[in-house]
């Protein structure tokens, strides 16, 4: 397992990702409002905006929620939202990039460096590993849409760059297909890849680690409770790694 997105496989497996809907939602609405405030409050006009929709869409949040987020910016009510970026180490040295919109950037970054550091981390400067990862666009289907032939074929048809499949083993672990972009061609991408595959799972941009780090048992227990941590707190969107934990690693942690 790796990266961020498969590392949802993991927490269903553990049972660890079972967050709270309003919490979920919560940072929904603040990427769509924030989207919407950057630009164009149309998500066909606004490609960051579109890609917050797409999301909440994929995570079952209702119309109205989604319409509320939208109207909030375009009335201009509600916080104003600063994007932050934290880079640091986790257990065993394994990169991490932590994504975070807050109103408060002192609470943000104390939360942020406390999870670190309780949990076999620490953090670093600007720039500290973020020079080991590549700003890509991320285009995200479920092991469902299709095998690896057909995803492939359809990727490169629609001008991705490269695309890796995790075919999953079962309901608990339904696969997942990454299809990865440049960031200047992530939504044309996107837009031809729907006739074919349906609407995506999500459509985001992504840190993708040059080289990945393999993490022992001795540490993907704590890296683990680090990365939970950090998304549970409400600040942070997303948390990015270059770490790989084998099956046989889940399996030995149960």
């Amino acid at each position: 397992m790796a990266g961020h997105s498969k590392f949802k496989n993991i927490m269903h497996r553990k049972g660890a990702q079972d967050k709270k809907r309003a919490a979920q939602f919560s940072k929904l609405s603040r990427e769509i409002t924030v989207a919407a405030k950057m630009g164009m409050p149309d998500p066909d006009m606004n490609p960051r905006l579109r890609a917050a929709v797409l999301a909440a869409r994929a995570q079952s949040m209702p119309k109205d929620n989604i319409q509320r987020a939208i109207e909030k910016a375009s009335k201009g009510d509600g916080e104003n939202y600063e994007e932050v970026r934290y880079e640091g180490y986790g257990p065993g040295g394994v990169a991490i990039i932590v994504e975070a919109l807050t109103d408060n950037r002192n609470r943000t970054a104390t939360n942020v460096r406390t999870a670190f550091a309780k949990n076999g981390g620490n953090l670093g400067a600007s720039g500290a590993v973020s020079h080991g990862f590549e700003r890509l666009g991320l285009i995200e289907y479920p092991g469902k849409a299709g095998d690896e032939e057909k995803v492939l074929e359809a990727a490169i048809e629609a001008g991705a760059d490269d695309v890796e499949s995790d075919l999953g083993d079962g309901d608990e672990n339904p696969g997942l297909h990454q299809i990865w972009t440049s960031i200047e061609s992530l939504h044309e991408v996107a837009k031809a890849l729907e006739p074919v595959l349906g609407e995506a799972e999500a459509v985001k941009l992504a840190w993708r680690p040059n080289l990945k780090a393999d993490v022992d048992e001795a540490n993907a227990a704590t890296l683990i409770k680090l990365i939970d941590v950090l998304e549970e707190d409400d600040d942070v969107q997303t948390v990015w790694g270059n770490y790989e934990i084998s099956d046989e690693v889940m399996e030995k942690l149960g």
